[in-house]
C-alpha cells in the first residue's frame, strides 16, 4: 500500500495536467495574438503613411493603437508575473 495519497489516486483527479497545459497554451496564445495585432497596426501605419495624403489622421491613429497595445502587453506581463501566473527568466537561465 503506497504511503503517498497522490500515488494511490486515479490520474484524472491528481491535478488535471490537461488544465495546466491548456492554461500554458492560452497564455502563449494571448501574447502571440497581442504581438500579431501590434504588427498589423505597425504595417497599417506604414501603408497609410505611403498612400494617404498629408492631412489624413489614419497613420497617427494606427501608430497610437500600436503604442497602446504595446503598453497593455507590457503591463499585462508585469501583472501576470506579480500574480505568479508566469515565471520570468533570463536569456540563459542555467
Amino acid at each position: 500500500m503506497p504511503s503517498d495519497p497522490v500515488e494511490s489516486a486515479p490520474s484524472e483527479s491528481v491535478g488535471a495536467p490537461g488544465a495546466c497545459l491548456s492554461f500554458r497554451a492560452m497564455k502563449t496564445l494571448v501574447i502571440v495574438a497581442f504581438l500579431a495585432v501590434i504588427l498589423y497596426n505597425l504595417g497599417a501605419g506604414l501603408y497609410y503613411m505611403l498612400v494617404d495624403d498629408s492631412s489624413s489622421k489614419r497613420t497617427v491613429n494606427a501608430l497610437t493603437k500600436r503604442i497602446a497595445l504595446s503598453v497593455m502587453l507590457i503591463l499585462g506581463v508585469v501583472l501576470a508575473s506579480a500574480m505568479g501566473w508566469i515565471d520570468l527568466h533570463g536569456v540563459n537561465p542555467g
